[in-house]
């Protein structure tokens, strides 16, 4: 009897339980294919395995920790629809015990379905996702069909302590409640809401704070420690506002007696005063969700799209080569025509070529003087100073600056921002400016700039006085000081491939000098496919995502369409009986459903606008400081989400309708 009561009621429900089904089908599907990626193979044969198993591996924790916040919200607004229902059960004579026994049915069917069906869907399209993933990250591998045992164990395990965790929750529902209010919970009265102010200057002062953080803060590495604090304050700031700003607009909206007085404003205002107290929950995560879809996507799709600015970035020329010296500036250069013999020997020619000596070391300014003292340049964060000495000579081959002729005890400078400074003293050592020029084009030093207090290159006369600097320098740091490297760049003929072997002959023919210097090489062409792997990897796991986020966004705004239109149904129709037209009841209704549903997508619009420059530097740790590009992806984001949401927008309100009543 039990099992075909609960059967029943499922069907009965049909209108709640689909949807909740169909997205805990989808979500265990997601998490499983996440978990049959992760150990697939194939993936974790290919080159730089590790870094996309990271991804995978963040991608399975967010997507179970989502699920299980998801499933609980949804099953909670179930069990409450329901109430009234079980309320009947009871007062027909059924005791909570066998309440309980139809419940534990219903949830053992509705964990059954999702988790089986979740499993099947998951296996059946984890080849798929593979596909898309390999094609992401550029492998060209085959793809084997392969069944994760372990995936679909630790799926199972999980959604099943989920689903009893719900059954739980709902048993607790039934329990503590006694007949009547089971059966009077969807008729209690609302009192209307009193305006918390407190509060409410509460989210807008934690709104205010996220939005400063976001704004102000321009150091990159200090932006990644402070977005979490942003995002927490954010999040926090937004509850408070839906919760008791939504209530002050409203007040505020009938105290208008030009707006309020009106048969469409007049209806939807107080409706939703007396309603906001339950609906601002769902108002803010619907905010909330929609700004993590935009962030997410767009984001991810800034990466990947940008992985050719990333590399030119990053890896100026074709090949580069920095050899570092810890005993000073080498007496003759052997890199270079080691390095050009290979590139013939390679069957290449060479494009363009750089050639020079390079010293960089960090600096504290302290009341006008810079100061090597190594205790305060670790602490210091973005108060370092940043210099490169470079030589006339190689300042006229790298820049093409044409420097006069300095004494020893000058120096000509070439700065990212305007200065005047006349006398350059560092440690207590004081030189004369001669000299000082700006770059032209900034946009290569934005990213370093944003990192320090100042950052200098210093023109010395030629290698010897470069020397006393490093000299200088060592005495103070020792282990932590800086060596003179020998930069070499070069672009080279040929595709991809044949690139890629002249750059293995110059590794190869550079090892006997590895016992001279350190020498680190590096190849644009042969970390593109690394670059590839890792973004590519980024943008599967924030599409994942994307689609996770927005599926529980469609959801909430479904089921909160559905609540509202219940709770709605009969006071329209009283609206109806006392006089007001069928126009004037659409009026109302397209008012107040416009007005609750455009307001969190506005709001999240406006969250996305604020983080854009706190984003815009994270992405710069990554190497992509293409500002356009960034905004041009996140606008298109933004487009293509408002669009979806317009479409829910139209599919949900058409159900709200359906539900208030034929007359509308």
């Amino acid at each position: 009897m039990y099992t075909k009561l609960a059967i029943t009621n499922i069907k009965n429900n049909r209108q709640f339980y689909f949807p909740y089904l169909l997205t805990g089908i989808i979500t265990v599907a997601m998490f499983y294919i996440m978990c049959a990626l992760e150990s697939n193979p194939g993936i974790q044969s290919m080159p730089g395995a590790k870094n996309l198993g990271l991804i995978l591996r963040l991608g399975i924790g967010v997507i179970g920790i989502f699920a299980v916040i998801f499933l609980f919200y949804t099953n909670s607004f179930i069990i409450k629809r329901r109430k009234k229902e079980l309320g009947i059960y009871n007062i027909l004579g059924m005791e909570k015990r066998h309440i309980a026994k139809i419940l534990s049915k219903e949830a053992f069917f509705t964990a059954i379905i999702a988790i089986g069906g979740g499993l099947v869907t998951g296996v059946l399209f984890h080849k798929l996702a593979c596909m898309l993933l390999y094609r992401m990250i550029g492998f060209n591998g085959g793809i084997t069909f392969s069944f994760s045992k372990k995936g679909v164990m630790i799926t199972a395990i999980l959604f099943a302590i989920v689903y009893l965790l719900t059954y739980i929750y709902d048993l607790f529902q039934v329990q503590l409640a006694n007949p009547i209010e089971l059966l009077q919970s969807g008729n209690k009265g609302e009192r209307e809401p009193k305006t918390k102010a407190i509060m409410a200057v509460l989210g807008v002062l934690c709104l205010g704070a996220g939005y400063f953080i976001a704004i102000t803060t321009k150091n990159p590495i200090k932006a990644l420690t402070l977005f979490f604090v942003a995002v927490i304050l954010v999040i926090i700031g937004t509850y408070l506002l839906f919760t008791a700003g939504s209530i002050a607009l409203l007040k505020i909206l009938r105290r208008n007696k030009g707006y309020y007085y009106q048969t469409k404003h007049f209806t939807s205002v107080s409706g939703m005063i007396y309603r906001m107290k339950q609906n601002a929950v769902g108002l803010a995560n619907i905010c909330i969700l929609s700004t993590m879809v935009l962030v997410a996507v767009s984001t991810t799709v800034s990466l990947y799209v940008g992985v050719e600015d990333i590399m030119k970035e990053r890896y100026p020329n074709e090949i580069n080569i920095r050899a570092y010296y810890d005993t000073g500036a080498p007496s003759e250069d052997s890199i270079a025509p080691i390095v050009e013999k290979s590139v013939k020997e390679s069957g290449r020619k060479i494009r363009h070529e750089e050639d020079y000596l390079e010293l960089y070391f960090a600096a504290i300014k302290d009341q006008g003087q810079y100061s090597l003292d190594k205790e305060k340049v670790k602490t210091a964060g973005d108060r370092v100073s940043g210099f490169v000495v470079l030589t006339r000579e190689d300042c006229k081959k790298k820049y093409n600056e044409e420097i006069p002729e300095l004494a020893e005890n000058e120096v000509a400078l070439i700065t990212i921002d305007k200065t005047d400074m006349d006398t350059l003293v560092l440690e207590n050592r004081s030189y004369h400016v001669k000299e000082i020029k700006q770059f032209q084009n900034t946009e290569d030093f934005e990213t370093i700039a944003d990192m320090m207090d100042e950052y200098y290159y210093g023109i010395v006369n030629d290698v010897q006085d470069m020397e006393r600097l490093w000299q200088l320098q060592k005495d103070i740091y020792q282990e932590n000081s800086s060596s003179i490297s020998r930069q070499v760049r070069l672009d080279i003929d040929g595709d991809s491939e044949q690139k890629k072997e002249c750059f293995e002959n110059i590794k190869t023919a550079l090892g006997p000098e590895q016992a001279k210097a350190r020498i680190l090489i590096d190849s644009r062409q042969s970390s593109l496919d690394e670059f590839y792997q890792i973004y590519g990897g980024f943008l599967f796991l924030g599409l994942f995502l994307g689609i996770l986020f927005l599926m529980i966004t469609v959801l909430i705004i479904f089921y909160k369409q559905i609540s509202e239109g219940y709770d709605d149904k009969e006071r329209f129709s009283i609206m109806e009986k006392v006089g007001m037209s069928n126009d004037e009841v659409k009026a109302t209704i397209r008012s107040q459903v416009r007005t609750v549903f455009f307001l969190p997508i506005l709001m999240a619009a406006i969250h996305v606008g604020m983080a854009f420059p706190m984003i815009k530097r994270l992405l710069s740790l990554f190497g992509l400081s293409n500002t356009a590009l960034f905004a041009g992806c996140m606008a298109g984001t933004i487009l293509v989400f408002a669009l979806i949401y317009l479409l829910v927008f139209l599919k949900t309100s058409k159900t709200y309708y359906k539900i208030v009543g034929e007359q509308v």
